[in-house]
């Protein structure tokens, strides 16, 4: 009974918290200033083969703004059929992990699932392409400790981590749940929110996966427990909860999202802390940030943060992490959100949104 009251309190708050005025203090720049964003229904196009996507747990775009997205296959289940169907009986296929579309919504090519020399994850959760194309992604379930490598058409490269093993957040070798991942091409190194299990950030040579360095909040040695997944009283916990994204910007800041402490953290690459600031901070729950990335203009002047409790995608001014409006509520309409995700930016500005648990889908948000 405790877990469906704290269920419902949860979707109370998400009904509400994005539609009210969002910190109104703090959006002092003039409407003309801040980007906005209109859905487009029609993206993306009819997927083949009556295939159905399951959760769509990442979204990134590539040099070519062709758009990327993992999705769940194992996530499809009574919440489309009936629980008498059987397997025989489905009217529908489910869609391969991977898939990529072009900036149209047309499929250009889709992979995924297990093979030879590596072990895919049992719950797909992140998805990163890098400036040369290749293609990251990481796994949720409770035994999915590793990262993969792979070319653009599906080619193994690299693996990083071993499944069901965990050495804890000081580990140079093993992983904890990693949610997602960034690449400094600059550097050759693969950033690593690391993740759901440890507290950090950790980094490894891109090519060799040779371990490089780590870090947990404030970059400091992490440790490994439980923080408050829930900020009040002003107290900023001095550990990560779920360190769920990383993104490095142009400048070589590394934006760091600890989901359930409803915070953005700010480092240099080699770990040093720089600064946080918290959104939406008194969300339960799951907490308010759960991906982020920047705008495409040349500064990267604004940032976008994809929040799955309150159901919205919060613009801030990427200099201060200062709230200056949102888009999105609850919902299943287009432009609307049932458990976002993860948000990706092509060189357009337009904005690309996935969404896991009942949402099953990928959206595009046309900047305007």
């Amino acid at each position: 009974m405790k877990s469906i009251y704290y269920f419902f309190v949860i979707v109370f708050f998400m009904s509400v918290a994005c539609n009210r005025s969002p910190q109104t203090k703090e959006a002092e720049e003039p409407a003309s200033e801040i980007p906005s964003f209109k859905v487009d229904p029609f993206w993306p196009k009819t997927l083949p083969d009556n295939w159905l996507l399951g959760q769509v747990s990442g979204v990134a775009v590539d040099t070519d703004d062709h758009v990327w997205i993992i999705n769940r296959p194992n996530s499809l289940g009574l919440d489309e059929v009936g629980p008498d169907w059987t397997l025989q009986e489905l009217p529908f296929t489910p869609a391969p992990p991977v898939i990529e579309f072009d900036g149209e919504g047309n499929i250009v090519q889709s992979w995924g699932g297990q093979g030879e020399g590596y072990d895919w994850p049992e719950s797909e959760h992140g998805i990163y392409v890098d400036p040369e194309d290749n293609v990251w992604i990481s796994g949720a379930a409770e035994n999915d400790h590793q990262v993969l490598k792979f070319t653009s058409d599906g080619e193994f490269l690299l693996q990083i981590g071993r499944p069901g093993e965990t050495g804890g957040s000081n580990n140079k070798e093993l992983l904890g749940k990693p949610a997602e991942i960034d690449v400094d091409i600059e550097n050759n190194e693969v950033y690593i929110a690391d993740g759901y299990l440890n507290k950090r950030v950790i980094v490894f040579d891109a090519e060799t996966g040779e371990y490089k360095r780590h870090w947990g909040a404030y970059g400091n040695e992490p440790e490994d427990i439980e923080s408050d997944s829930y900020v009040s009283n002003n107290i900023s916990p001095e550990h990560f909860s779920v360190v769920h994204s990383v993104r490095i910007s142009e400048d070589g800041l590394v934006y760091v999202c600890d989901r359930g402490n409803n915070r953005i953290q700010v480092f240099e690459k080699d770990g040093k802390f720089i600064f946080e600031e918290f959104i939406a901070k008194d969300t339960p729950g799951y907490g308010s940030t759960w991906d982020t990335d920047f705008s495409a203009d040349p500064g990267q002047r604004f940032i976008y943060v994809a929040d799955g409790t309150n159901q919205c995608v919060w613009l801030l001014e990427r200099e201060t992490l200062k709230i200056l409006g949102h888009f999105g509520r609850i919902g299943r309409y287009a432009g609307q959100f049932m458990w976002i995700h993860n948000v990706a930016v092509d060189s357009e500005g337009n904005i690309y949104t996935g969404e896991v648990y009942t949402g099953k889908r990928v959206q595009k948000f046309i900047y305007k």
